[in-house]
């Protein structure tokens, strides 16, 4: 630790945003050889007087992004009196976009982080997900933008939380020879449903993995490729009857059957 370069991030907020840009020039020069320190919600000089003279004593470096252009002024005051490395974040592009739009900025720390619409519709939606997951309640299905379904193991639960993320209510449905599916699957729309399609050999696999990581044998009926066929030959009967839409995600990324679902909703919207 004693050889890699310490920098102070201070901030007026959180902090993200400075270190994100911190780290990114960093990465240039040292291969990660750096420590960083966050210092949040920094409101007075007082506070600065202490990291500045940490910063000091430890050859270190600062960086900051606060609104404040009187305590803006103050760091790099005191860091060129010392001959320390202070790089003003925030300062020069408010300065720059004062120019261009002619008039001051709001001098808010911490607005990029407020709560808006989008963040509750992605709250929402991520509650949806976790409401609805694994057919726990039928009623979700009527109420949501996608349904899932799929066998065990074809990525539904990841699969909504990822598109909960792009604001989207997801309910998925498990597909089990012994149980039959929720009416409810029968009602909604099959525009909003899609298929979750799987190799029998690849589905093989992931089961297998399954058991090991949970310390079981992979001998199991679950990872029976004979039980495993008569499970997705049961998926492509509800499917069908359905009449939705299919995604095979034998060999696809979560990310990437997300963007082909999405796609297709839109499509289809």
């Amino acid at each position: 630790m004693a050889d890699k370069k310490l920098v102070y991030v201070l901030s007026d907020s959180v902090g993200e945003t400075a270190e994100l840009v911190i780290k990114a020039g960093l990465s240039q020069f040292n291969d990660g050889e750096y420590q960083i320190q966050r210092v949040p919600y920094v409101e007075d000089k007082n506070t600065i007087d202490e990291i500045m003279q940490l910063a000091r004593e430890k050859q270190g470096i600062v960086g900051f992004t606060l609104v404040d252009p009187e305590l803006r002024e103050y760091i790099n005051d005191q860091a060129s009196e010392s001959g320390m490395e202070a790089i003003d974040i925030m300062g020069p592009m408010m300065n720059a976009m004062k120019r261009a739009f002619s008039r001051s900025p709001r001098l808010e720390p911490g607005l990029v982080h407020q709560l808006d619409e989008d963040y509750f519709k992605r709250v929402e939606a991520i509650e949806f997900a976790v409401k609805y997951d694994d057919g726990r309640d039928p009623r979700g299905i009527a109420r949501a933008d996608i349904i899932l379904i799929g066998v065990s193991r074809t990525s539904k639960t990841p699969l909504s939380q990822y598109l909960a993320h792009k604001r989207l209510k997801v309910a998925n449905v498990p597909i089990v020879p012994e149980v039959d599916p929720p009416e409810e699957l029968y009602e909604v729309d099959p525009a909003k449903c899609i298929g979750l399609k799987i190799n029998s050999e690849k589905l093989n696999d992931i089961r297998k993995e399954r058991l090991k990581a949970l310390g079981l044998g992979d001998q199991a009926s679950y990872a029976n490729l004979e039980r495993i066929h008569q499970e997705l030959e049961y998926f492509d009967k509800v499917v069908e009857k359905i009449g939705c839409d299919v995604v095979d995600v034998s060999y696809k990324a979560v990310e990437e059957t997300a963007n082909t679902i999405m796609r297709k909703i839109k499509n289809k919207a």
